[in-house]
C-alpha cells in the first residue's frame, strides 16, 4: 500500500543551508528575517530581504516552498517591524508565513489575506479548541504542534480539526512550553519570545575550576564535568542541579529529540508535515538530517519499512529521545 509522502519541513539558519536543504531533497525550508522578528534572532544567522527573495526563487525551482517564520510577538510601540516582516515576506514569494502573536494574526489575515498562515508552536496550541479557534479567526491553514503531545493525543486532535498538522521528529528538544521560558528570561534578561533568543552565546561562560570544566549561563552553573568529559550546552532546562537531596537533571537530560522510528505512527495520526529542528546548526547537519528523512519518507509512501534512523553522531550527547511521543517525561 502506497500514498502521499509526508511533507518534509526543514531548517535554514543561512542562504547556504537552504541550498543544501533543498539539495538533499526538502519538500519545504523554513526561516527568518536577520532580526527579532523570529525565534532564532543569533549572529550570523538569517536572512536579508533579498537573500530571502533569492532563497524562495531557488526553492520553487527545484519544486520546493518556502516558509517565514515571524514568530516572536511584538513590542509595544514596534509592531511596525513585525508588520514589515510580513509584507516582506508575501512581496519576496513565501508559500507562507508562521505567526504566534495574536495581533499579527489579525494584521496578516486583514491586510495580506492571500498569504497562508500556519500557526507557530510558539502559540503553544495544544487541544482542538484552540486550534480551531485561530483556524476560524485568523484563517490559520496549519497548527505546528508543541513537543508535548504523545502520538494518541495527536490523533485524537486531528479528529477534531480541519487543519493540517505538522510535528517535530529531529533537533533540539524544548521542555518548557514553547517560547515560554522564564528560567532562560530570568538567568539573561533576553527572552525566546520576545528577543528570540533562549540561552543567548553571549551569557555563556566556560571555566576550569579545580579540575572540572563549569558551565554558566548569566550567573548560573549550569554544569560541573571532568576535564576531558564532554559539556553539554548550558540551558537551564537541561542542567544538573541539586533537589531533594540528591543531584541530577531535573527537568531533562541534555538529549536531542529523534522519532524517525515513529514516522508510520504519525502517519496514520494524520500528520501532514514533519519538522527538523537546526536553524542554528551548519549546512552539513542539514543536509545530513534531510537526506535521512527523506529516504524515510520516501520508503513509508512507497509501502516499504523505513530505514534505521543513522543520526546518532549529529545529537546532543550523541544521545537521542522520542519524547513526549510516549509520554517519557519526568
Amino acid at each position: 500500500m502506497t500514498g502521499p509522502a509526508l511533507e518534509l519541513v526543514c531548517p535554514a539558519g543561512t542562504p547556504a543551508s537552504l541550498r543544501a536543504a533543498v539539495d538533499a531533497g526538502a519538500h519545504t525550508v523554513y526561516c527568518g528575517f536577520a532580526d527579532e522578528t523570529n525565534a532564532r534572532n543569533f549572529p550570523g544567522l538569517n536572512f536579508s530581504r533579498d537573500e530571502l527573495a533569492a532563497g524562495v526563487a531557488y526553492a520553487h525551482r527545484a519544486g520546493a516552498k518556502l516558509l517565514v517564520a515571524i514568530n516572536t510577538f511584538p513590542r509595544a510601540g514596534a509592531e511596525a517591524l513585525w508588520h514589515r516582516a510580513v509584507a516582506d515576506a508575501g512581496a519576496a514569494g513565501a508559500d507562507a508565513v508562521i505567526l504566534a502573536d495574536l495581533g499579527l494574526l489579525a494584521h496578516a489575515a486583514e491586510r495580506h489575506p492571500g498569504l497562508r498562515r500556519h500557526l507557530s508552536v510558539q502559540a503553544a496550541a495544544a487541544n482542538p479548541d484552540a486550534i480551531n479557534f485561530y483556524a476560524e479567526s485568523f484563517g490559520v491553514k496549519r497548527v505546528v504542534l508543541p513537543r508535548v503531545l504523545s502520538v494518541e493525543e495527536i490523533t485524537a486532535i486531528n479528529r477534531d480539526i480541519e487543519v493540517e498538522t505538522e510535528v517535530f521528529v529531529f533537533g533540539g528538544l524544548c521542555v518548557m512550553a514553547e517560547g515560554r521560558c522564564s528560567l532562560s528570561s530570568y538567568a539573561t534578561g533576553r527572552s525566546p519570545n520576545m528577543h528570540g533568543v533562549c540561552s543567548p552565546a553571549s551569557h555563556v561562560v566556560y571555566a576550569e575550576e579545580r579540575g572540572e570544566l563549569v558551565s554558566r549561563l548569566g550567573e548560573f552553573t549550569i554544569h560541573r564535568v571532568g576535564r576531558d568529559a564532554p559539556a553539554p550546552y548550558p540551558t537551564l532546562c537541561k542542567g544538573c542541579f541539586m533537589a531533594g537531596g540528591q543531584t541530577g537533571h531535573v527537568f531533562e537530560d541534555p538529549i536531542s529529540l529523534d522519532a524517525a522510528e515513529l514516522i508510520p505512527r504519525l502517519a496514520k495520526a494524520g500528520v501532514t508535515a514533519l519538522k527538523i529542528e537546526g536553524r542554528q546548526r551548519s549546512r552539513a547537519y542539514v543536509a545530513a538530517v534531510v537526506k535521512s528523512f527523506r529516504r524515510a519518507t520516501d520508503a513509508i509512501a512507497a509501502g516499504r519499512p523505513a530505514p534505521a534512523s543513522d543520526l546518532a553522531y549529529l545529537t546532543e550527547g550523541q544521545t537521542s529521545t522520542v519524547g513526549a511521543y510516549r509520554k517519557t517525561w519526568r
